[in-house]
């Protein structure tokens, strides 16, 4: 018969296999949120809705070699294999100055050339939409600032200034550039742009 020492040794084997196996199914979990939710990052100007997107980038970097800004970075491994090695852009790092630069050199459409214009910048970038944080906003508290409307591109139509240069974003006209969370002088910034990752084709 088995000794009681075996039998603890295999109670603890079990036990042993079982929080092993509950914390690998919690970090596939977490790996899977952290796919689905990959942060304030921004795709490229001209990018195709993620789902059609993730389809069509092949992972080859060409846009970020032909970026003139050097604002376009690659997703490591550590993001899931659905994200690994696709480009991304961190506004408060370096916003994206639209030039489209990206998406000439792209050679599957999953950034769709565009006119270096307003027009065009409203017409096809959908990069996200900024929003402004009152409560942290300098030029909302007395002190004028301003320096998220000097950096937008689309003065007077994606961002409105008022009394004490208070922004008012337009959101509709809004093409996520990131230039304003950029240039927003106060810490944490108190413009933030929502990048639209979660964009299905049905919702573009």
């Amino acid at each position: 018969m088995p000794s009681s020492k075996s039998a603890g040794m295999r109670r603890r084997s079990l036990i042993g296999a079982f929080i092993a196996a509950f914390i690998g199914l919690f970090g596939w979990r977490l790996g899977s949120a952290r796919r689905l939710l990959p942060g304030m990052r921004l795709r490229p100007p001209g990018a195709l809705p993620e789902d059609e997107f993730s389809n069509a980038c092949v992972n080859c970097f060409k846009c970020g070699n032909a970026c003139p800004n050097a604002c376009i970075k690659f997703y490591g491994v550590d993001a899931g294999l659905g994200q690994a090695f696709t480009p991304y852009i961190k506004a408060r790092e370096r916003g994206c100055i639209l030039c489209g630069k990206c998406a000439e050199v792209c050679p599957t459409g999953a950034l769709a050339p565009f006119e270096a214009t307003p027009e065009g910048w409203l017409a096809n970038v959908h990069m996200g939409v900024a929003r402004v944080n009152k409560s942290m906003c300098f030029s909302y508290h007395g002190r004028t600032c301003g320096a998220c409307y000097q950096a937008c591109p689309l003065q007077g139509t994606a961002i409105l200034i008022g009394v004490f240069e208070q922004p008012t974003m337009v959101p509709e006209n809004c093409v996520g550039c990131g230039l304003c969370e950029q240039a927003c002088l106060h810490l944490p910034q108190a413009i933030r742009v929502i990048p639209m990752h979660n964009r299905k084709s049905s919702d573009a």
